[in-house]
């Protein structure tokens, strides 16, 4: 559940759009990637307003903790968490149904995984223009990357762009707003060392599907994190249940 106190909606000069870069809302989900995407939104505009979707995923709890921590480290003034439990009631997911057993990790599979939310990033990034157009942000961040797009079909490039003509459409005609999505086209790896050069807290995030405690090292979600952390050369500072080194991706 989230909810805002009412300065949260104040605006600024520099927020409503009157500046190159003003204010931007960002979505967080306490992943590596959310993270890294973070750091860039943090050195692409004035302010950052951070959104945290919660969709009774396993991990809920963990993952909003991670959000917590990372907005408390990049001193947010605006942030939000809200709740769209209603996709755990809809189901289809090993992330939001207890039925559906977390499957373990296939990194060289093209099919659709046990692990994909029907069209959830349509629902983050409908939560996030309504808030953008409230508080007059200029862009959305997304940390989508289209190395899972075999997976997960809303991961696409074609996908955000779809969106962005939805949001001009669907928006009031004085709001421009758009949608940016910096990592799309990296790698794991790469997504590592950027976040390592713009100081993202990193040992803060939280990638996997089934674990709150310690990392179960088994999961897709573990085993891009830690293959990326390997190609890196880069150790991954988050606690897995067997010493990280021992799992191979």
């Amino acid at each position: 559940m989230g909810g805002h106190d009412d300065e949260s909606y104040e605006t600024s000069e520099s927020e409503t759009g009157d500046s190159e870069s003003g204010l931007a809302v960002c979505l967080v989900s306490g992943g590596m990637d959310s993270c890294v995407t973070c750091a860039i939104a943090r050195e692409e505009n004035d302010e950052l307003a951070l959104l945290h979707i919660s969709y009774g995923q396993r991990t809920e709890q963990r993952e909003r903790r991670a959000f917590e921590e990372i907005a408390d480290y990049y001193h947010t003034r605006f942030r939000l968490a809200v709740s769209i439990a209603h996709l755990s009631r809809i189901g289809g997911s090993s992330l939001t149904d207890h039925q559906i057993p977390v499957s373990s990790a296939n990194v060289g599979s093209t099919g659709i995984p046990s692990s994909y939310v029907p069209f959830r990033n349509s629902h983050f990034l409908s939560t996030a223009t309504s808030w953008a157009e409230v508080i007059q942000a200029r862009r959305i961040y997304i940390g989508a990357v289209a190395e899972d797009s075999s997976g997960y079909p809303d991961c696409r490039p074609e996908f955000y762009f779809a969106f962005q003509q939805v949001i001009d459409l669907g928006t009031k005609p004085q709001t421009a707003l758009q949608i940016r999505t910096p990592i799309i086209a990296m790698k794991k790896r790469e997504i590592v060392l950027l976040g390592q050069s713009l100081g993202a807290p990193l040992e803060l995030t939280w990638s996997c599907y089934q674990e709150s405690d310690q990392a179960c090292g088994t999961c897709d979600s573990c085993a891009l994190r830690l293959r990326a952390f390997r190609e890196a050369g880069v150790n991954d500072p988050i606690p897995y249940t067997l010493d990280s080194k021992r799992f191979a991706y």
